[in-house]
């Protein structure tokens, strides 16, 4: 739903070398703890908006196919991009991407700072603290991390699919869509299609985080190097984005049809339902799998971005943190 971290094992500084002050005072654990939290969320709010903001066109447009029964083709999504740019205007191809960040940069904020807690509760759990977790405790990490970023965060994953399918006379803004659902569909349909969600975030999530961090352990292994380049990064997170998102894409299309139900005219009652509905409507791979091949062009390039940017921004604050300690 969609989605980069910090190096597991060997991360380039620890984070009482970061935190050491001038005259090699070492601040308190809890200030440490608290600044790693305070990078690990600017981080992921970065990396979310970045990553959402560069495919939004792309996103927007897999979102109209899923919620509809036309047949997908990538022939139709030029089609349907190009009309809408005809019609619209170019800024059209981001409507919703302002409720997209209001969603994504807490959710992604939360997913990458979780993600780093948790790895450590469970690497003082498994006794791995200080070193990289074995298979079943990264993936873990990963899924509870995106499930806890989903929980928090849902209502505003709704509200933007209801902006994308929608004409702008229909929704105004991001508050009033709230107001009107709300009013005419109950508070109740903000979370309608949640369960799907965190059926399907928890293998999206987990597999997601699982390979990053595996392929950036091979690569320290096999390379010599405790850190690889930006562009090795990149496609450590395409990779991540292209298992996860693949893994997890039928219950992404019914998560998609149970939120826009209220406005795209269907009924929509349960997982089994609305999966059971869309399979007998339009078959099971042209239902279920519809837009799949726009999403491993759109999702590889926004997980990789995304996981990238983290990393990097991770580094760059550590080193910005260092030179004001310096300066001092």
């Amino acid at each position: 739903m969609g989605n980069g971290r910090a190096a597991e094992g060997q991360v380039d500084l620890k984070r009482k070398d970061v935190d050491a002050g001038f005259h090699g005072r070492v601040l308190p654990e809890k200030v440490q703890e608290r600044r790693s939290v305070a990078h690990s969320l600017m981080s992921g709010a970065l990396a979310g908006a970045v990553a959402k903001t560069a495919v939004a066109p792309l996103d927007r447009t897999k979102i109209i196919f899923q919620v509809s029964s036309n047949r997908f083709s990538a022939k139709e999504a030029y089609r349907l991009i190009y009309r809408t740019y005809l019609n619209e205007g170019f800024l059209s191809l981001w409507r919703g991407n302002s409720a997209t960040m209001v969603r994504v940069i807490p959710y992604a904020a939360i997913q990458f700072c979780a993600h780093e807690e948790y790895k450590q509760l469970l690497g003082s759990y498994y006794g791995f603290q200080g070193k990289a977790l074995t298979p079943l405790p990264r993936f873990i990490a990963g899924s509870l991390a995106g499930t806890t970023a989903a929980m928090l965060t849902y209502p505003l994953d709704l509200v933007r699919a209801r902006m994308a399918v929608t004409p702008k006379e229909m929704y105004s803004n991001i508050v009033h869509v709230f107001i009107r659902i709300s009013q005419e569909e109950g508070l109740k349909t903000l979370y309608r299609g949640f369960a799907p969600t965190i059926l399907g975030v928890i293998p999206y999530a987990g597999l997601s985080f699982f390979t990053f961090e595996t392929l950036k352990k091979l690569h320290a292994d096999h390379s010599g190097r405790s850190q690889p380049y930006p562009l090795e990064r990149l496609v450590f997170g395409a990779c991540a984005g292209l298992i996860g998102q693949s893994a997890s894409y039928p219950l992404d299309v019914v998560r998609r049809r149970m939120q826009t139900a209220g406005v795209m005219g269907f009924s929509y009652g349960s997982i089994l339902g609305t999966m059971a509905d869309i399979i007998r409507e339009e078959g099971l791979v042209r239902g279920l799998y519809k837009g799949l091949s726009m999403n491993w062009v759109k999702g590889p390039i926004a997980v990789g971005i995304s996981f990238m940017t983290f990393d990097l921004t991770q580094i760059l604050l550590r080193k910005w943190e260092r030179g004001v300690h310096v300066e001092r």
